[in-house]
């Protein structure tokens, strides 16, 4: 099933429509889709490389208010369906105290799932229902979807389609090892 949706979603680059199309991937991605928009956006400035940057900001644009519908799922149906059952097996304490690890390391959560390849839905979803503040769920967002539509873009608009296999097959490890470098960093310096 999966392949058969990754395989429509790579027929999409070449419609009329593609820019709307990967709108609602990435939109959708972010709370509920299992497809990254990737798939849809690197055929697509691979056909026109010109339209690099504006693909890349068509799909961190779509990808944030996404997220703000993942973070809505996360706190409307929390309130509705996750508090009373806590509550009635005694387990509201310790869903408190997640909540309060969560958000006091929501920053680095968000922008780790926006560049990596974690699933971006889980954090936007979470982060909602752990009441996250909405200021930080925003421009953590916009910073880490923009840093991987971005750099994406650019590298295929630098190096064409030789770097596509790059891309599609290593760039998730080089975000996470670009990530606990740049988490490494902030600890070095905060231990000196």
């Amino acid at each position: 099933m999966i392949r058969r949706l990754y395989d429509r979603t790579i027929a999409m680059a070449e419609h009329p429509h593609a820019m709307w199309m990967l709108a609602l991937v990435a939109f959708i991605e972010s709370s509920v889709f299992p497809i990254p928009p990737d798939v849809l956006m690197i055929p697509m400035i691979l056909a026109r490389p010109h339209r690099a940057w504006a693909i890349a900001g068509l799909a961190m644009l779509a990808s944030v208010l996404g997220g703000l519908a993942g973070y809505a799922i996360g706190a409307l149906a929390f309130e509705q369906l996750g508090r009373p059952i806590l509550e009635s097996l005694g387990k509201a304490d310790a869903m408190s105290e997640f909540n309060t690890r969560f958000n006091d390391l929501g920053f680095w959560a968000v922008l780790a799932a926006g560049v990596t390849p974690f699933p971006y839905k889980v954090i936007t979803i979470m982060s909602g229902w752990t009441g996250m503040a909405l200021s930080t769920f925003i421009m953590t967002s916009i910073l880490a979807r923009g840093l991987r539509f971005f750099i994406v873009a650019g590298l295929l608009w630098k190096f064409g389609a030789p770097i596509r296999s790059f891309v599609e097959r290593r760039l998730g490890l080089v975000f996470v090892l670009f990530f606990v470098c740049l988490v490494g960093g902030f600890l070095l310096v905060k231990v000196l």
